[in-house]
């Protein structure tokens, strides 16, 4: 990185929060200013990290001309990387520089600690490089060459032009190192407290972690290493090679068939993505559906609009051997009946799950504890079998999902400066596929509220119901709530429709507020949205939604 300076200002005239919003935009328009920091007007003080070329008197001259007075009190270099490799002692460790290690590094900066955040490979981990940034881009990108084929309204005709998929390939990637630059590498400026290492961390007693040949003693120590893609030993599929989700979305060149192993929700989502783009997909899951720990009704319905896209859907099928040669790849399957089958395709895309990265992080030496899966086991508190290291994100146990791995970061860190008082909550989770339709679900699925012990009663809205739906000429999905019998109380929210995941987060709430169904279905909801779909579905339990006017409640 570049050379920055930390500048404190004294800043006089300040009466009110607008005035802190003068002063930041007046500091943030100096040219060489990369952030400003104004805690409030109180204070009457601002802080700017800067290049070292940004004078004082620039400085101090758009504060007058936004109608203060402003003076600088001291300057001091921002330094990065510790000189020379040289060691020393930090308030925390954190090891990994994805969601979980910022989101862990921020909240440990504002509680004023010194920080050492250690990282291999890019930064931003998973999500911003080779997970959600990149796949969603991809996703948009073919939903709407594959929409303008579709012509769904009279009188509007639109069809598909040309599809340069190399420079769609490049339009991602040019996003992905947009926002690795915007949300990590130029966050680390308004943290002075952060030092940045790259190298990779191994921990040793102390605790201490060594990294680069260097050791690095820590009062506490946070390990957010992330996750891998992996794949389950198949006779033959190490030699004959893969794709995984990363490397498929580096493919320059389109194949012109693709067989995805795994019927979850990154294979779902990168099938439709080629299959959109004009190649052969099969998708082969081993359960004996798709996006099998979704509910029943959804993972039915998204298997018929995936399959009348043209994809090829193959469930109950455990994969016996796999082979290559000039011509692609070799399948051989065995379907739940006995039968056996080979398919064939020019590529394969391994999509069966990731593992925790923790292999070299020397957890033996320091005690402590991994699941079967090699994933660190955690507490109620984010902290592992050693009382002075904790762990947070896709290398522990918890979902692997970005908001998990940043909240559990965010919690592992006040509790590694404060004191465990700060418990991980992650129930009633959240989660979409962004396949199109989307499937987003929250709460218990039919099967599990009945093994729960819950007599279970369900509603089951086609979205044909919906006006919104109706409008918009899609009315592909559905929206199934599970409630408790007994209570009324909403147990869970299964949404399948174009904009699913927009809906959930309404559900969630609900559900976090113990909301009944007749609550849900006595609330207002603006029409012509889809979330007004949670209201029909919730007074589906007693009406015929079909033998109701336009909003009626």
């Amino acid at each position: 990185m570049s050379e920055r300076e930390r500048v404190f200002l004294r800043v006089e005239g300040m009466t009110c929060d607008g005035c802190v919003t003068h002063v930041t935009r007046a500091l943030e328009q100096v040219p060489g200013v990369i952030s400003v920091h104004v805690p409030g007007w109180e204070a009457g003080r601002a802080e700017v990290v800067a290049t070292p070329e940004v004078t004082n008197e620039a400085l101090t001259r758009a504060i007058e001309e936004a109608g203060y007075r402003g003076a600088v009190e001291h300057r001091e270099p921002l330094t990065r990387t510790p000189a020379n490799g040289n060691g020393g002692t930090y308030d925390v460790v954190i090891v990994g520089g994805g969601s979980a290690g910022f989101a862990a590094a921020i909240r440990a900066a504002e509680e004023g600690a010194n920080v050492l955040l250690v990282n291999q490979g890019p930064i931003g981990g998973t999500c911003v490089n080779v997970g959600c940034v990149p796949s969603k881009a991809l996703i948009r990108a073919l939903e709407a060459y594959h929409r303008a084929g579709e012509c769904r309204y009279e009188g509007v005709h639109t069809a598909p032009a040309a599809l340069h998929w190399h420079r769609v390939i490049a339009h991602k990637d040019a996003l992905v190192e947009t926002l690795r630059q915007a949300k990590y590498v130029d966050v680390l400026d308004a943290y002075p407290q952060i030092t940045y290492l790259e190298g990779q961390a191994r921990l040793v007693e102390g605790p201490q972690v060594e990294v680069n040949g260097q050791r690095y003693a820590a009062a506490k120590v946070i390990l957010a290493t992330g996750a891998r893609p992996w794949a389950p030993p198949i006779p033959g599929l190490a030699e004959a090679g893969y794709l995984t989700s990363t490397t498929a979305m580096e493919l320059k060149t389109l194949p012109r068939s693709l067989i995805v192993l795994g019927g979850n929700a990154i294979g779902l989502e990168l099938a439709q993505v080629f299959a959109r783009a004009g190649v052969a997909v099969t998708v082969i899951e081993l359960l004996d559906r798709i996006a099998p720990f979704e509910d029943e009704a959804i993972s039915t319905a998204l298997a018929d609009y995936l399959a009348a896209e043209g994809m090829t859907l193959v469930t109950g099928a455990t994969t016996q051997q796999v082979t290559r040669d000039a011509e692609g790849y070799r399948l051989h399957v065995r379907l739940a009946n006995g039968e056996e089958r080979t398919f064939t395709a020019e590529q394969l895309l391994v999509a069966t799950g990731r593992r925790p990265n923790t292999e070299t992080l020397g957890l033996e030496t320091v005690g402590v504890t991994l699941d079967r899966r090699g994933a660190i086991e955690i507490n109620e508190y984010a902290q592992t079998s050693h009382p002075d290291i904790y762990a947070a994100g896709d290398c522990t146990s918890l979902p692997q999902f970005v908001y998990v791995a940043a909240h559990s970061g965010t919690v592992a860190a006040e509790n590694a400066l404060l004191g465990n008082h700060r418990p991980l909550d992650v129930a009633l989770l959240p989660r979409v596929t962004f396949t199109d339709p989307q499937v987003a679900a929250a709460g218990l699925t039919e099967t599990q509220a009945r093994e729960e012990g819950y007599d279970v009663k369900v509603s089951v809205l086609s979205l044909d119901h919906v006006p919104r739906a109706l409008a918009a000429r899609d009315t592909r999905g559905l929206i199934k709530l599970v409630a408790d019998r007994a209570t009324d109380r909403l147990l869970g929210a299964h949404v399948l429709a174009a904009d699913a995941g927009e809906v959930i987060q309404i559900a969630v709430v609900a559900m976090k507020a113990n909301m009944t169904v007749r609550q849900l279905a006595d609330m207002l909801f603006p029409y012509l949205t889809l979330a007004e779909g949670l209201k029909l579905a919730a007074q589906t339990f007693e009406k015929d939604v079909a033998k109701l006017s336009c909003c009626a409640g």
